[in-house]
């Protein structure tokens, strides 16, 4: 990732420039370039939907070699998507469809499907 994009994308307004970026580089971003591009995601999408967008992107071409970035991904659509848009989708993309099912065992192992789910579900028993 050159300057000029990292300038390019900073004042991307919404954050689709910067997904668009990683879609279209994701095969030649190193893993600063990749950690530059998310820090820069973070700053400029200020609903999460790209965040989260980018999130199920790297978890669906490699979710073990793109963990790291996908969680600091999914915890900044936590903080961002105030009106639970794309919280959702990102517990069955992510954690798969039965996550409800599991969501004890979810929640005592991993602090983001914990966090996701206090949001969408504050009352356990009202599942």
């Amino acid at each position: 990732m050159t300057e000029d994009d990292k300038k390019r994308l900073r004042l991307d307004p919404d954050g689709l420039l910067s997904y668009e970026y990683l879609a279209n580089n994701i095969a030649t971003c190193t893993p600063q370039d990749l950690n530059e591009l998310v820090d820069i995601m973070r700053t400029v999408d200020l609903s999460g939907q790209f965040l989260a967008s980018a999130a199920r992107y790297l978890h669906a071409i490699d979710a073990e070699g793109f963990s790291s970035p996908v969680r600091t991904l999914v915890a900044a659509t936590i903080d961002k998507d105030r009106e639970h848009k794309y919280l959702p989708e990102l517990l069955t993309s992510l954690y798969g469809a039965d996550c409800l099912e599991k969501s004890v065992q979810l929640c005592a192992a991993d602090d983001n499907f914990r966090r996701i789910y206090k949001r969408l579900y504050p009352e356990p028993n009202k599942i």
